[in-house]
């Protein structure tokens, strides 16, 4: 099956076959055309916006990103929209006079906390399945992004002859393919502001950008410096070539003549 993602004016294609296995069976996520993969290319800025707004609205019912701060958005969001963003989230406060606990609207430093007080409350919401957090995720999971665009899309009834217990869904990229989480997305689950359709697709992709954004923000300063590195490499040994050229060639070619 193949769905269809428009970004930043280019058309990329991503599909989800599950065309190949690992060894135990998992199916191996097929290569997605990511831009920001590209030897020059950048994350999609709007495709991270859409990204926090799937984020936001569907994904952190269940996941934190406890080393994400809000300001750390400031590749996609400008000044003012981070303050909005932050104010539109509600974070731990100080204790009151009495020792109670308060909470206070989220500021640019606060970190996208998780929606539970502690492991036992996730666990105890979850069927004791710990949600994890979604900080460096696409780091920690083999073919980073590819995974989590394929795990969004690849639900599926049970192959002929499985029996899922109640509470768990087929994934073939999920290891073993049963997976306690329910299928996060359906088409048209929320609205993003740019006017670009929910698909699942779009939505998975968006997402997928923006956990990988969130996982190495510091991907384009490097690919930039790499590009400056090689571009002096180039000129140094270009440099070092017409040096020998010109520079070393009579010496090369004399001739020593002794006499007696």
């Amino acid at each position: 099956m193949a769905a269809t993602g428009l970004s930043a004016g280019s058309f990329l294609v991503f599909n989800n076959v599950n065309s190949v296995e690992a060894s135990d069976g998992t199916a191996i996520p097929p290569a997605q055309p990511w831009p920001h993969k590209e030897l020059a290319g950048s994350f999609d800025a709007a495709s991270i916006r859409r990204g926090y707004k799937v984020y936001r609205e569907i994904c952190s019912a269940c996941h934190g990103m406890n080393e994400i701060a809000f300001r750390n958005l400031n590749v996609a969001f400008t000044d003012a929209e981070i303050k909005v963003l932050a104010a539109a989230v509600d974070v731990e406060g100080e204790p009151d006079s009495q020792g109670e606990p308060t909470t206070r609207k989220a500021k640019a430093f606060d970190y996208m906390q998780s929606p539970y007080k502690n492991e036992q409350a996730a666990r105890s919401m979850n069927g004791g399945a710990l949600p994890p957090d979604l900080s460096v995720i696409v780091k920690g999971r083999p073919h980073n992004e590819d995974y989590i665009f394929s795990l969004l899309t690849g639900y599926e009834d049970a192959p002929a002859g499985v029996s899922l217990r109640e509470g768990l869904y087929w994934n073939a990229y999920f290891p073993g393919g049963a997976i306690g989480m329910a299928p996060p997305l359906s088409d048209g689950a929320i609205e993003f502001d740019d006017g670009t359709p929910a698909s699942v697709s779009q939505m998975a992709k968006d997402v997928s950008t923006y956990l990988t954004y969130c996982a190495a923000p510091d991907t384009e300063p490097r690919k930039k410096m790499g590009l400056k590195v090689l571009a002096s490499l180039s000129l140094v040994i270009a440099l070092s070539w017409v040096h020998k050229r010109f520079k070393w060639s009579t010496i090369k070619n004399r001739t020593v003549i002794f006499r007696e």
